[in-house]
C-alpha cells in the first residue's frame, strides 16, 4: 500500500505511519512525501481554512503521485476565539478513488505571549520559538509539546487524529 504525504514534515510523516500503522501491518505500507502547495496562507487563520489546506494537500499529492492508495493532508491553524487564539491541525486522508475522509484534532489555547506575536504577523512555529527559546519546534513536540511539558505532542495529537480519519477507510459500516 502507497501512501503519500503532503509534506516533508518529519513530525507528520510519523504521525501518518503511527496512524496506518495502527490498523495495517508494518510491511504493508511504504510512505513517501512530497512537496505540495495547500492553496492558503501559510498560517491558515480560522477553521475553514485549515481544512481547505489539508484537502488541498491531500489532493495535490494525489496529482503528484496517481497510483498512491492513500494520500494524506495535514494542516495546522489557528483561530481565536473570544480574544483566546487556539491552536489545532486538520487532516484529511483522500483514497485514489477519490474519497476524503477528514478528522480535527483537539484545540489547544495559546498563552497571550504567542497570541500577541502571531497579530503582529508571525507564524505560530516562529512565536512558539522565540517565547519558548527554542528553534524549529514545528518540526518536533510543537506548541502541543511545549506547554503540555511533552505529556501530548504535535505528532501525537496528529496522529490520533489521523487514526479516527482512516475509519471510514477501515470499518466494515463504511461503504
Amino acid at each position: 500500500m502507497l501512501v503519500i504525504v503532503a509534506s516533508r514534515n518529519p513530525v507528520k510523516i510519523v504521525a501518518v505511519r503511527q496512524a496506518f500503522g495502527a490498523y495495517f501491518e508494518p510491511g504493508q505500507i511504504e510512505i513517501e512525501s512530497v512537496d505540495v502547495e495547500s492553496g492558503v496562507g501559510d498560517q491558515p487563520q480560522n477553521d475553514a481554512e485549515t481544512r481547505r489546506g489539508a484537502r488541498n494537500r491531500a489532493s495535490a499529492a494525489a496529482e503528484v503521485q496517481p497510483e498512491a492508495d492513500y494520500c494524506v493532508g495535514l494542516e495546522g491553524g489557528i483561530e481565536t476565539i473570544d480574544d483566546h487564539l487556539m491552536a489545532f491541525a486538520w487532516m484529511a486522508i483522500r483514497a485514489r478513488n477519490g474519497r476524503i475522509s477528514e478528522a480535527r484534532t483537539v484545540t489547544l489555547p495559546l498563552p497571550d505571549a504567542i497570541r500577541d506575536l502571531v497579530r503582529d504577523g508571525m507564524e505560530l512555529g516562529d512565536a512558539n520559538d522565540r517565547v519558548f527559546a527554542t528553534s524549529n519546534s514545528k518540526q518536533k513536540g510543537g506548541a502541543f509539546g511545549l506547554l503540555t511539558n511533552g505529556r501530548y505532542t504535535r505528532e501525537g495529537v496528529y496522529a490520533q487524529a489521523l487514526t479516527i480519519a482512516l475509519v471510514p477507510f477501515v470499518h466494515e459500516l463504511y461503504p
